[in-house]
Formats: structure tokens, sequence, C-alpha cells
């Protein structure tokens, strides 16, 4: 959530003229984040969200911003997009396809509890269940395809040990992807900064930039990789039991997945690490930018080949069968 593309109050103003939201107040640049442009926009009538998407193409925004509103309807603590006065999503700005979203009340909890992990988890599982009525699909653009070419592209500023590793682990996914696991569609990046919560209650998950069809699973694995961990990148096994405790009574695995668990923490694993040494190294320009540090996920699939983490034996008994 960077701010590349910059907006002016007049442009937002006459933007704004498309919808039926009032008289914009303030605009306020989000630092956090490295992927759109955001802004909180104050109107006369409410409190907003601005973004406008710097990668995804305007094709694909139907996809997540339907996405987005479906699983509003469903029950699950998503923002609802707000549609302008022709029942568009969204439109251009600045020459960037840009949207407004309900802001919702909360803060990121960047050092969580066993109970905080716990009502991520029941969400995650909740928006997965509702994630099975939802229809449409479209690929994952941080999939096999785009790791190969970003291992390729971040070649040249790793050593040849980590080259080494980032090839043999490639070779591990594709071999493990053989197996059809459950799937629609997905959030793919709920760290804890995309998580909000109002005092102990779970108000929002946000930002789903990166939402895609892929294994539900593996949404459950990115998930454990950030919630669950110390700072030494070894999971609080507290923590983790609760976040997949809390997603099981909403979703039970089944027993391909269960199976799957430790190949997916590692494929959750390299998918941030090859990201991370991508920004890092070839960077976009961007007003605010703070690249995350690589390290921490080369550290985490290394303990995660290392010592594999296995689906925990006091959940076998919610597994699913299909």
């Amino acid at each position: 959530m960077s701010v590349f593309t910059r907006v002016t109050d007049s442009d937002v103003a006459a933007w704004l003229t498309r919808y039926a939201v009032g008289a914009a107040r303030t605009l306020t640049p989000i630092s956090e984040g490295i992927e759109n442009t955001n802004y909180f926009l104050s109107t006369s009538e409410g409190e907003y969200v601005l973004t406008l998407f710097e990668r995804i193409p305007a094709e694909d925004l139907p996809f997540y911003l339907n996405f987005t509103a479906h699983l509003s309807r469903s029950g699950v603590a998503v923002p609802m997009p707000i549609a302008d006065r022709t029942g568009g999503l969204f439109s251009i700005l600045n020459g960037r396809p840009a949207a407004l979203t309900q802001r919702i009340a909360g803060r990121p909890n960047m050092s969580p509890s066993v109970s905080h992990c716990a009502l991520v988890g029941r969400e995650l599982g909740r928006l997965h269940n509702a994630s099975r009525a939802f229809r449409t699909r479209i690929s994952n653009k941080r999939g096999p395809g785009w790791t190969l070419s970003t291992s390729r592209a971040v070649r040249p500023f790793v050593s040849a040990d980590q080259n080494a590793l980032i090839e043999s682990e490639l070779k591990f996914q594709r071999e493990r992807r053989q197996t059809r696991l459950p799937n629609g569609a997905i959030h793919a990046d709920l760290f804890r900064d995309n998580v909000l919560f109002d005092g102990e209650r779970l108000s929002g998950l946000i930002d789903f930039g990166f939402a895609a069809t892929d294994e539900f699973a593996y949404d459950l694995a990115i998930t454990a990789n950030d919630w669950c961990v110390r700072p030494d990148g070894e999971f609080d096994e507290a923590r983790l039991l609760a976040l997949l405790s809390a997603y099981s009574r909403e979703r039970p695995l089944t027993e391909a997945e269960q199976v799957a668990w430790p190949a997916l923490l590692r494929a959750a694993a390299i998918r941030f690490w090859l990201s991370r040494l991508y920004d890092l190294h070839l960077p976009r320009a961007a007003e605010l930018n703070t690249p995350h540090d690589p390290a921490v996920f080369e550290n985490i699939l290394r303990l995660r080949i290392k010592r594999p983490c296995y689906w925990p034996q006091s959940l076998d008994g919610s597994r699913e069968t299909t």
C-alpha cells in the first residue's frame, strides 16, 4: 500500500462526482505495503479507502472486486466495495484503475496472541467456505510460472548456495502439485498487516490484491507462516494450534491436504522469499515504499525443510474425505 501514483484533492473531488458518497474532505496517503497506491478518504458522508491498482490490469479487476463483494454479502468480515452511480466497482483515476471500499474500524495487531490467531483461523475458514459459491476463477499471478521467472530475475543478486536452494525447492514444488487439492478463490496474502482488530474483535480482512484461484490449504499455510512464528522463524506451537483448530472447525481439511501440509508451508515460504528478493533488488519507484526483508522467508524455508511441520494429530478427527 505504497504511493506510486499521486492523487491531489482536486483529482479526487472530480472523480468522486460519479459516486453518491458526498464531497471529499481529507485525503491521506497510506505508506504501508508495496503493491498498490492507497489513501484514506473522508467525505461528508463517511470514511473510505481509495485504491489505485498499480499492477492488476483492468480486465482482472472484476474478479477481485466481485470476490470481496461476495464475501462481504456472505457475512465474512471484509469491507464492501462501493459501487458508483452506474453500478460499476472501479473506474480510471490518474491513468490507473481505482476503487472505493468502506473503511472499517480497527488496526493490525503485529504481536498476536493465541486468541488473535484463533480469530484469524476461524475467519479464513469462513472465507474459504464462502468461496465455494463464488464461481469466477482466475489463475494465480504468483503461481508456478511466476516463481520460475522471478527466480531467474533475482539470480544475479543471490549467492550460489541460495540459487541452489531456490532451484531445488521449485523442483520439489512442481512434483508436489501433481496432487490436486481442494481449491477456489483465496486471499493469498493474509499477513498480520492485512487483518484489522477493533479491540479484541476481528473487524476485517483487507487487501485482496493477490487473490486468485488456488489451493485453500496453501492459503492457510501462507497465514500460518506469518501469524504463528517466533522471531527465529520457528512456530509458536500454541498459536499454530489455535489457528489450525479454529480453521478446521469451519472447514476440516481432507486427508490429502493434511499429508501435503509440510510441503504447503514450504511453498508459502519460497513464494514470499522470491517476491521480497525481487522487490528489494528490482524495486519500482514510489513516493513511499518500504521493502520487506527477504531473509525472513529464506530462514523460514530452510527451517520448514530441516524440520517439517506435520498436521497435528489432534485435528485428524475433523478430516473431510474429499
